[in-house]
């Protein structure tokens, strides 16, 4: 597995378009939860968010300083960085209606 990939949209190295949703998840290597937390990650944003955001898989044994920095103690765990607030998902994201509410996509 390659190391913290960016997935589309692709943009420029300064900030990001307002609206934009930036997301890391952090996987362990290519087990089958990570497999599956990456598939469900870019359906959920493929179906969603329509090149309205930033996908960052970071694999914690490739990259286990990004790991330690954003606290992570469990995977796969996916972060909203941007916009605040900030927030987490742990698990494989297959309960897409707990996501979506979370990123705000959707009304509880």
């Amino acid at each position: 597995m390659k190391t913290a990939r960016e997935l589309k949209p692709r943009r420029s190295p300064s900030r990001p378009p307002a609206g934009t949703l930036i997301l890391r998840l952090y996987v362990a290597g290519t087990s089958p939860r990570s497999l599956r937390a990456i598939q469900n990650a870019k359906e959920i944003c493929d179906e969603h968010l329509e090149g309205r955001y930033e996908l960052q898989i970071i694999d914690i044994f490739q990259q286990p300083a990004l790991a330690k920095d954003d606290q992570i103690l469990a995977v796969p765990t996916l972060i909203k960085k941007l916009p605040a607030p900030l927030r987490r998902f742990i698990g494989d994201l297959s309960n897409r209606k707990v996501v979506l509410v979370g990123l705000d996509l959707k009304q509880r």
